[in-house]
């Protein structure tokens, strides 16, 4: 069955960590907004009698008070919360109880449908290194059927998307040619995170939500069988920072320090972010305001290199989102955009501003004329 995609789509993921609003006519155009997260182990074994979240669905609507159309969604899983989709995945009986008990949440929640943040299918996610691909790649032939049993669940007008990954390393482990057209037929629309593709997997710095990157990260999975209208492009509501080694020649590119632990991924506490409505971490502040003031623009994004403190710093700026709108959601007749997320960029919401323009701007759909012929005369 194919499922019809709004004309565009403004999506905001709102989080647990950061339940912020801003003034609600700043929310005037969004589309959807995804409650993150749910944890995915709740949907398998016996079914609860309640469904706990960090705010309510009616809360949240609410604050939507100019804005009634806005579709509320409940997100489930996210970064590491794998256990619960593996062990429902594995079997169809699994699959059929996860998929009836979405349908029970959903139904006493009054949400409008689910965002699956089952990231990793097959393997590359946090366990990588504890749980290899190879254990895990049966879980790429899962992924798509366990979407199936979902959406026969909550039947067609229930929204159902999923988060997916925006490196191209991770997106061929389960997001290939051969296997996106059983996984795409199921989904509404894909929230593409093209963000963290600067992370401490890496060694040689770049920009971590840059133009080029995005733009790689988009054409993979239009290449691979994801239709524009259904592609969601990412933006990045906070900062990513990494230290380098000494002798680098240029910023882009340089060296960093060993940032995760070879035999176990463990971070290693030489890289990190906070959003924009966290507080700077003491250590970090000096060196944060440095780069504020003194930020690089090199065609690909914002960027500043602290020489002093051997830091590199990497983050979305309205200039470089205003970039992206004309490059990659025009060129590429994406469907919409989303950013992680709404409380993460207060208290001056300047990110949220920026999206809402260019949303207007390249995205929402414009105002059907009622001029005659008559009124040309």
């Amino acid at each position: 069955m194919a499922y019809v995609c709004q004309a565009s789509r403004y999506v905001l993921y709102l989080t647990g960590q950061h339940p912020v609003f801003p003034a609600d006519v700043h929310l005037a155009d969004v589309t959807h907004v995804a409650l993150a997260f749910m944890k995915s182990s709740s949907f398998i074994g016996k079914r609860p009698s309640t469904w706990d979240l960090f705010t309510s669905v009616e809360s949240v609507r609410a604050k939507f008070s100019k804005n009634k159309k806005v579709a509320v969604m409940i997100a489930i899983g996210g970064w590491g919360d794998t256990n619960g989709f593996s062990a429902a995945a594995a079997s169809q009986m699994g699959r059929k109880a996860f998929a009836d008990n979405v349908k029970a949440m959903l139904d006493y929640t009054g949400a409008d449908g689910i965002d699956l943040d089952w990231e990793y299918p097959g393997g590359n996610g946090e366990d990588y290194k504890k749980i290899t691909n190879s254990e895990k790649s049966w879980e790429v032939g899962a992924y798509p059927k366990l979407l199936a049993e979902i959406r026969a669940a909550i039947g067609p007008d229930k929204i159902m998307s999923a988060a997916v990954p925006g490196k191209p390393v991770d997106i061929q482990v389960a997001f290939t040619k051969d296997t996106l057209a059983d996984t795409i037929k199921h989904l509404d629309f894909v929230n593409i995170m093209t963000y963290d593709l600067f992370n401490r997997r890496d060694n040689v710095t770049m920009h971590h939500t840059g133009i080029d990157n995005s733009l790689v990260a988009i054409d993979t999975y239009l290449t691979n069988g994801v239709p524009p209208e259904k592609a969601n492009l990412g933006f990045a509501f906070y900062v990513k920072w990494y230290r380098t080694e000494d002798d680098c020649q240029e910023p882009v590119g340089c060296k960093t320090v060993l940032m995760e632990d070879p035999k176990t991924g463990n971070d290693l506490g030489k890289s990190g972010s906070f959003s924009w409505h966290d507080k700077v971490p003491k250590d970090l502040e000096k060196s944060f305001h440095t780069a504020l003031d003194n930020r690089v623009w090199d065609n690909d994004g914002n960027y500043y290199w602290d020489v002093e403190e051997k830091i590199f710093w990497s983050w979305d700026t309205p200039a470089s989102m205003a970039e992206k709108f004309p490059i990659i959601v025009k060129s590429r007749k994406l469907g919409g955009v989303f950013a992680w997320g709404l409380g993460e960029d207060a208290d001056a919401f300047l990110h949220l501003k920026t999206l809402n323009a260019l949303y207007r701007k390249y995205l929402k759909p414009k105002p059907k004329s009622t001029r005659t012929p008559k009124d040309e005369l």
